[in-house]
């Protein structure tokens, strides 16, 4: 499903290069649910802007489903997003004057999905996690759990392949924390998504099937959880 051989990245001017990954190689097979690990600076956030098409690498390559991404297609990688790929933030990333199915909608907008049809998708999606009786109100009006489920219905509207989760617990207390990752690894096994999720929370890490850690660029340690095939509970 994603596959990364020798990825390299660096900032900085070209005289001094600061690198951020070294040499990065690992695959993940359809329907994983894999945490990248690490102290702040290590690079996990860096490589999920790569595979998000956010940014691109210095080096080596990455394949998407069996598709080699070309960065320097600016159409290909949009055509990409578009089809494969669902996006959720520490910050939810709403917009404010939009209500929760408009928000969920946007995806399917940007493919020309008739507003008819967004908006009966927008609300299933939002009833399947849990949010249905809160479709038409805006993300002033929901606590940050419902604001996360919102975002979590928009990354799953457009049926990807694959999900990228930056810390998508880091704004919540740890109840509701729990309750996101339990919804997280339901969609996971129900909707068999692949989901690639950087967390520093090694606890929440343990519940996802593999853990894939980070430092200084390289990683340095990756396993399989226990822990995953058992329920998580509070």
């Amino acid at each position: 499903m994603l596959q990364l051989t020798n990825v390299g990245k660096a900032y900085g001017p070209p005289t001094q290069p600061v690198p951020v990954l070294k040499d990065v190689s690992f695959s993940i097979s359809r329907g994983t649910f894999c945490a990248l690990v690490g102290p702040s600076g290590s690079g996990k956030s860096t490589l999920l802007n790569i595979v998000g098409l956010l940014d691109k690498p210095d080096a080596g390559q990455v394949v998407l489903d069996g598709v080699a991404v070309d960065y320097g297609s600016a159409q290909q990688a949009a055509r990409l997003r578009n089809a494969m790929l669902g996006f959720v933030f520490q910050s939810f990333q709403l917009l404010p004057r939009l209500s929760a199915w408009q928000n969920v909608a946007l995806p399917l907008l940007y493919r020309g999905i008739p507003r008819d049809r967004r908006r009966a998708a927008a609300i299933a999606m939002l009833e399947r996690v849990g949010l249905a009786e809160r479709s038409h109100h805006r993300p002033t009006e929901l606590s940050g759990g419902q604001r996360q489920r919102v975002a979590l219905a928009r990354a799953l509207i457009g049926e990807p392949s694959l999900i990228l989760a930056d810390e998508p617990t880091g704004s919540l207390d740890s109840v509701t924390a729990i309750e996101v990752m339990e919804l997280l690894r339901h969609l996971n096994r129900s909707l068999n998504v692949t989901i690639l999720m950087v967390t520093h929370d090694r606890d929440l890490a343990a519940q996802c099937d593999r853990q894939i850690e980070f430092l200084d660029g390289r990683i340095v340690s990756d396993r399989l959880s226990l822990a995953a095939a058992t329920p998580m509970s509070a």
